[in-house]
């Protein structure tokens, strides 16, 4: 199949990209916008594959996404292009209404006009992939999962233009008649991870020896899903999914943010201790909790392993390990984004 890849040059869209090259015989166009969170590098390992072909757009002009649509004429549209951090969204929202709703609205449009003007067999065929998150339903307590009929409920400006762009991608299933498809993902984590997420931020501070700051008591709960893990699942969806529905992605790792924070320092321990003999444990701190913080996600994946059997192969164990190790061992990737773009503590706009 041909697969039309929105932000394909950022932490998941690249891993989908990786993955559909490497481990499938399907051609993929990357359409991304190269901001801050997208760098040709996450793909560089598969730009020379004569399967894959780049085009740098920006999915809210509509000029860009049909003539991109109507030169490749994909079977598939996977539309992962977002603003997706929580503490940006705080900070400045606007970017996040432009990015995920109207740019939302636009692939739908564009979408549309190129699924109707298809034959009979290829209209039947095609396929428009909206990736989500579990954050849309808001906040747990400490019992229960989001289940697909989960009511959403999101508390930040991100997670809110989440919301808004899942019911765009629904509604044009509905009222159109466009063979929808979303998916609903725990947190990622894996290789390519831009620096200022917790994993790889906590990574970086550790090994430069700066204090790990660590929101509150760090006792909020996420669902971690290793990122090669989901995109496997997202494969899965767009191959053998039925179109109209929604698949919750998880990873059936719940752990606090605490846990997760020592669990790498205790592998960086193991694997590259400091000189001064301490353990890197000793470099966590406690600093202000961000305004409105979820307490717990935790994803309910029965639909999409009984009725596509994709089940997580990574444990948060065996993925943290393979994660921790690629930071070490790429350091020449990740070094000059936080020398270059790493900014100040964000997220605390009241």
């Amino acid at each position: 199949m041909l697969i039309f890849v929105t932000g394909g040059a950022g932490f998941i869209g690249s891993a989908l990209v990786r993955h559909l090259i490497r481990d499938t015989q399907h051609e993929v166009l990357n359409f991304d916008k190269l901001t801050y969170a997208g760098d040709p590098s996450t793909v560089s390992v598969v730009a020379e594959s004569d399967r894959y072909r780049f085009v740098q757009g920006d999915i809210c002009d509509a000029d860009a996404v049909r003539t991109a649509i109507a030169e490749f004429r994909p079977d598939v549209i996977t539309h992962l292009a977002a603003e997706s951090h929580v503490d940006r969204s705080i900070d400045g929202p606007g970017a996040f209404i432009d990015t995920n709703i109207v740019g939302t609205f636009v692939m739908l449009s564009e979408a549309r006009a190129y699924w109707q003007a298809l034959d009979a067999a290829e209209r039947e065929n095609f396929r428009f992939h909206h990736i989500s998150t579990d954050e849309v339903y808001g906040s747990l307590g400490e019992t229960g999962l989001f289940t697909e009929e989960t009511p959403y409920d999101p508390r930040s400006p991100y997670s809110a233009s989440k919301a808004g762009s899942d019911h765009l991608v629904s509604a044009w299933g509905h009222t159109y008649g466009l063979p929808i498809l979303i998916t609903n993902c725990s947190n990622n984590y894996g290789p390519y991870h831009f620096p200022e997420k917790l994993i790889p931020l906590m990574i970086a501070k550790a090994l430069d020896g700066e204090p790990l700051p660590i929101y509150g008591a760090g006792d909020q709960v996420r669902d971690w899903l290793y990122v090669e893990d989901h995109v496997k699942a997202l494969r899965t969806v767009f191959e053998r999914g039925t179109p109209g529905r929604t698949y919750n992605v998880g990873g059936h790792n719940e752990k606090q943010n605490i846990e997760v924070v020592r669990a790498l320092c205790s592998i960086l321990d193991r694997l590259a201790p400091r000189a001064d003999g301490k353990n890197y444990a000793e470099q966590i701190t406690s600093v202000a909790d961000r305004p409105g913080h979820d307490k717990r996600y935790a994803i309910d994946a029965t639909r999409i392993g009984e009725e596509l059997g994709w089940r997580p192969e990574e444990t948060f164990e065996t993925g943290i390990e393979k994660t921790v190790r690629w930071y070490l061992e790429n350091q020449d990737w990740w070094r000059p984004l936080v020398a270059e773009k790493a900014a100040e503590r964000r997220g605390i706009s009241k």
